[in-house]
């Protein structure tokens, strides 16, 4: 378990990370999800005792990282996937991992069938791909058999299989009772991995709650109708409003889908489709971050000026 209590961290005048607390639970995927420069990369630094906070407290396990015994068995992690050696092999890099941390050599041949680099074990990590270095990463951060584990962004560079992989591996290893923090950018993805998510931006807490209290049924719902105007007639009411798409297509909001169909039915009026419009991941992040985006682009004309 992580416990992260009123983190604060600043680099000058600049402030990362502000007054940030949540939990990271065992037996779920946590999605640590922000805009950029939201501080997600160096709250998880703080967690890993690389960046020293300004102020506040962070535990895992019930203890201070640095003051783990044996902090790789306690938390495995990946934030920077090329943080290895290109002339070592990629089974002589978790070999010296394997050396410092009181690793069986055994493990080293159990991650790698893992990850899927058992044929590419004795290859050169320097001329790895980028989803074969992220797959590397991935195998140390499970090196120690931790009971947390926490990776930065682990789909990058994976392809289409091995994003399924990752997002199979993270759901299995939360359903043997670890605790797995994960934070990326594929906020769709995060949508079919996670269970909980921690949102922040510009370093502060924005939203702490399961994917299910996000996403789900808006009170939009599309109606195709050979009779929309009569349908439409049927329909507005106090605090319902209904839009007109096209002739046969109606955009109603604030009146559920039971009742558009039973208004239509004792009206004698034939549907040809009834769609309630769902919330997905991405809008509702998008919807609760806009505020805190610090690099929105600006809309530029894509028109040629003729010299």
């Amino acid at each position: 378990m992580i416990v992260v209590e009123h983190l604060t961290k600043r680099f000058g005048r600049v402030t990362a990370v502000d007054d940030l607390s949540f939990q990271v639970r065992p037996g779920l995927v946590t999605g640590f999800l922000g805009p950029n420069g939201a501080g997600k990369s160096t709250t998880m630094r703080m967690i890993l005792g690389l960046d020293r906070p300004t102020a506040g407290r962070i535990t895992v396990n019930g203890r201070r990282f640095v003051d783990q015994a044996a902090p790789l068995h306690e938390i495995g992690s990946l934030l920077e996937a090329r943080a290895v050696h290109p002339g070592r092999s990629a089974r002589n890099h978790l070999l010296a991992l394997a050396a410092t941390t009181g690793v069986p050599t055994r493990r080293v041949d159990e991650v790698l069938d893992i990850v899927g680099l058992t044929s590419v074990a004795r290859q050169r990590a320097g001329a790895f791909s980028l989803g074969m270095g992220q797959r590397l990463g991935i195998a140390g951060a499970l090196l120690a058999d931790p009971e947390v584990v926490m990776l930065d962004e682990p789909a990058n560079g994976l392809d289409p299989e091995g994003i399924v992989w990752i997002r199979e591996l993270l759901q299995g290893l939360a359903r043997e009772g670890r605790t797995v923090f994960v934070s990326s950018h594929l906020i769709s993805e995060m949508a079919l991995t996670a269970e909980h998510l921690v949102i922040v931006g510009r370093g502060r807490l924005i939203a702490d709650l399961p994917v299910s209290e996000l996403t789900g049924t808006s009170d939009r719902v599309t109606v195709r109708s050979p009779r929309a105007g009569d349908l439409a007639a049927l329909l507005i009411d106090r605090g319902i409003t209904v839009t007109s798409v096209s002739t046969d297509q109606l955009e109603v909001t604030g009146l559920p889908v039971e009742e558009i169909g039973r208004r239509a039915f004792d009206g004698g009026i034939m549907l040809h489709t009834l769609t309630p419009h769902s919330i997905s991941l991405e809008q509702a992040f998008i919807d609760l971050t806009h505020d805190s985006v610090q690099y929105a682009p600006t809309e530029v004309s894509t028109r040629t000026v003729a010299a």
